[in-house]
């Protein structure tokens, strides 16, 4: 008993009791009652917006609480011994490590180790394009970007680190140049750096390829032999690792279960056959703002961009090797590889952000030499997770939508009608209305998300690009999204999307792309139809 006490003191447990969280006279957690001990693993699930993040922030000490009484910081209310005597229950936010109790985060923030999707948005906002090496490294000292050289020892933890997470090849590589999940891999060896007393990660598992994401879960089945606590938030059940033993789940900022993993109700959000309970629709063809079967018909098989033994190089290396494919109007095509096989890379130079190298080419309708490459982008849809880094977040999400029609970060005058109303229709399609005088910091990842297909879709796109599109989205909104996209298609836009999930390829599919290191293994029409993949993937699972 006195060697587990022990154990347990090197550990951080929380304790939460009538916790409340407002921003902006919006209630985003109320009555929040949470204790996490050392020796459990938690699973965090709950639609977009529940409040997932937010909750994880308080615990991490980025976020302060609200007082249940004046609004004011829990906190701040603490320190000015203001709050013992306020009506109704009081807000707890309390801490226990190493036998010492804590009122506030502060005194134990640095052993708490917190990873999110906005940690990796940080790094393409500012442009910090260090090696993976050095970005581990700043784990180890706690700083955002490397200040000081690293010594032999810390070059030997960070390379114990990237071998424990398989990553090792990637030491001398830029962070910019790296895939969505090989830049997850290289934060979360950042976060084990610090040498973590607790852990907070807020969806790790999204964008990961099926090899990465079975190395992740085993790193974190492997916590099970520690009394190391973490808490996973996640909107997927093939992410819940064998070694979770709890649950909470929140709706609308309250927690409806908190207990025993095995009692869980978790399919709701997390399971990705659940029927879609407010499907988001698209007018028909014929409708108003539809188009015509006929004009539709007419509109299937135009050529719209073509790439001719097209190799792209960044940062002096060769992403994408020889890549030949014509996309029409009409098809939907799927992109799928490992992490770092240059899918990204591929829709960006469909989109225009990169150029072919000398050899290759690429052609886009309406786009002759001296036509302004902007107005074939203000044609096309694109949803991916750079953007969502790239908009300031004091945007509303009314600008945000806006600024799609004219392929911009934001706008350069103010909005006309015609672009106010086009983001009115599009909000409202998209179910979104309710938050179009938000800013982006109020936003859940998940609804981001949905911001960005509303923005893409504003400008009724020829084309529309998806990068991993349903990342950090929970069921409902995951359905409902692919029935819009099999609309979009069968009313004549040409849809390219990436995905790492075969339940996710939408039964349109008509052609896919298979990436390996930047070389296409296959690329022409489906090999198999969608719904034999799903079935294939739900067999190997």
């Amino acid at each position: 008993m006195r060697r587990l006490a022990a154990r347990n003191a090197q550990h951080v447990e929380v304790r939460l009791r009538n916790l409340q969280l407002r921003r902006h006279d919006r209630l985003v957690l109320d009555g929040i009652d949470w204790t996490i001990r050392p020796g459990q693993r938690w699973v965090l699930a709950g639609g977009n917006g529940a409040g997932k993040t937010q909750l994880l922030k308080i615990i991490a000490g980025a976020v302060w609480p609200t007082s249940p009484d004046a609004g004011a910081p829990v906190g701040a209310a603490a320190a000015a011994g203001r709050w013992k005597g306020a009506r109704g229950p009081v807000a707890v936010r309390r801490y226990r490590w190493r036998g010492e109790t804590y009122e506030s985060a502060f005194e134990v923030k640095e052993e708490i180790g917190y990873l999110g999707p906005e940690r990796q948005d940080k790094y393409e906002r500012y442009g910090w394009n260090h090696t993976v090496e050095q970005i581990v490294g700043t784990g180890l000292y706690r700083t955002d970007i490397p200040l000081d050289p690293l010594g032999p020892a810390d070059r030997r933890r960070i390379a114990a680190l990237l071998a424990r997470l398989a990553i090792a090849p990637l030491a001398d590589r830029r962070f910019l140049s790296l895939s969505y999940g090989e830049r997850r891999l290289t934060l979360l060896a950042r976060t084990l750096a610090a040498r973590p007393r607790m852990l907070l990660l807020d969806e790790l598992l999204a964008g990961l390829d099926p090899v990465n994401h079975a190395r992740a879960l085993s790193w974190l089945r492997r916590t099970r032999r520690s009394n190391l606590p973490w808490v996973l938030a996640t909107h997927r059940l093939q992410d819940i690792p064998a070694s979770a033993t709890h649950a909470l789940v929140l709706e609308g900022g309250h927690i409806v279960y908190r207990g025993v993993l095995r009692n869980a109700p978790l399919s709701r959000w997390l399971d990705a056959r659940v029927p879609d309970r407010s499907p988001l629709l698209l007018p028909r063809p014929g409708r108003s703002g539809g188009r015509s079967g006929e004009r539709t018909r007419r509109r299937s098989g135009r050529l719209l961009v073509r790439l001719t033994s097209a190799s792209v190089h960044l940062d002096e290396q060769r992403i994408l090797e020889n890549l030949t494919c014509t996309i029409r109007a009409g098809e939907c095509w799927i992109v799928h590889g490992r992490n770092g096989s240059g899918k990204t890379t591929f829709l960006r130079t469909l989109y225009g952000d990169h150029g072919v190298a000398s050899g290759g080419r690429i052609e886009r309708a309406g786009i002759q030499p001296g036509v302004p490459l902007q107005q074939f982008q203000r044609r096309v849809g694109l949803v991916a997770p750079h953007l969502q880094s790239d908009h300031p977040q004091e945007l509303t999400v009314a600008a945000v939508v806006q600024s799609g029609r004219h392929a911009s970060i934001g706008l350069n005058e103010a909005p006309s009608s015609a672009d106010r109303a086009a983001a009115r229709r599009s909000l409202a399609f998209f179910g979104l209305s309710a938050l179009a005088t938000r800013t982006l910091r109020e936003l859940s990842y998940g609804q981001l998300r949905r911001v960005l297909f509303a923005r893409a879709w504003v400008c009724r796109p020829a084309l529309l690009l998806l990068d991993e599109p349903f990342s950090g989205v929970d069921s409902p909104t995951r359905l409902a999204l692919m029935s819009q996209i099999q609309a979009l298609v069968a009313a004549g836009t040409a849809v390219v999307m990436t995905t790492h999930h075969p339940q996710e390829w939408p039964a349109c599919t008509t052609h896919e792309i298979e990436l390996r290191a930047g070389r296409p293994v296959y690329c022409g029409p489906v090999r198999c139809s969608p719904a034999q993949t799903r079935d294939v993937a739900g067999g190997a699972s």
